[in-house]
């Protein structure tokens, strides 16, 4: 089965700065994948990569197999600026987004901007943040791509704009089968949405695969601490913590503990997230089998 995207020894260097470096990862066709990292760990970057803006410093990207440029009018990308014209009626975007796009599906855009209740004699300035997003939306859409590529698409919302966004967005998801790449800072945004993990820091990819796999195959440790560091030489740490005569450890395992003073736990996404960010020189993660969509 093609990857919907493909990532090889993927870099990007700005003068002496590299934004990112050896990044590899892969997205199955038919998921929701996020993309998580601290401001300024690169996931910009491997966006405009992915989608063709910017022309690696090393490595390359493939689109379902074939060179990104080859495939531009699968892919269809929006930025967290959500660059719409302000002075432009909501119709007169559509007319822009039609000229541009062969594969432009007229009806559906109009259809889903009456569902939202969005008037296409509006103009677009004269619009809400959240209806800016989903006008800015439903125009990536219209292209019918089979990859959607959104960079932060909820950072400027408030909390009920975000939860239409992502409502209209699973809908169209349902309905047409697509693949979504989104980044996001707010892992508590992506739990319940997205399917697919990728976590950037520090310019590289620490993690990626199938979300419910990656969480089952952590455990959070509790025990004495002065064993803690003897445990540690046996398994694969992600983080450090506790207090005083206890001692926490995160581990990527799930064989039996070898030591019986010590309990374990699942983590929940977030929780596995924060432990790689706060770990921006761990190793990345083993790169997964592609997995089917489910």
């Amino acid at each position: 089965m093609r990857a919907a995207l493909e990532a090889t020894g993927l870099g990007m260097r700005y003068r002496r700065t590299w934004a990112l470096r050896d990044c590899s990862v892969t997205v199955p066709p038919g998921r929701v994948a996020a993309l998580a990292g601290p401001n300024g760990a690169g996931k910009t970057t491997l966006l405009q990569l992915a989608v063709g803006m910017l022309s690696p410093t090393a490595g390359e990207v493939r689109i379902f197999g074939a060179p990104v440029r080859e495939h531009m009018e699968r892919v269809a990308f929006m930025a967290q600026s959500k660059p719409l014209y302000p002075g432009f009626r909501v119709e007169e975007m559509l007319r822009f987004g039609r000229g541009l796009n062969p594969r432009w599906d007229e009806a559906s855009a109009r259809r889903r901007l009456a569902e939202l209740g969005i008037p296409p004699e509006r103009k677009v300035g004269r619009l809400s943040g959240g209806q800016r997003t989903q006008v800015a939306l439903t125009v990536a859409l219209a292209k019918r791509p089979d990859l959607l590529v959104l960079d932060e698409p909820l950072a400027d919302l408030d909390p009920l704009a975000r939860d239409e966004v992502m409502r209209s967005l699973m809908a169209a998801v349902a309905e047409t089968g697509l693949t979504v790449l989104l980044s996001s800072h707010v892992v508590s945004e992506l739990e319940g949405i997205c399917d697919w993990l990728i976590v950037v820091n520090g310019g590289r990819v620490q993690v990626s695969g199938d979300i419910d796999d990656l969480v089952a195959g952590h455990r959070l440790l509790t025990g004495p601490a002065g064993t803690a560091d003897a445990l540690a030489a046996r398994l694969p740490v992600i983080s450090r913590g506790g207090t005083g005569r206890q001692a926490t450890l995160l581990v990527r395992d799930t064989g039996p503990l070898p030591d019986p003073r010590w309990s374990a736990r699942p983590v929940n996404l977030e929780e596995m997230v924060l432990a790689y960010l706060r770990a921006p020189d761990l190793a990345a993660f083993p790169r997964p089998a592609l997995a089917p969509a489910r």
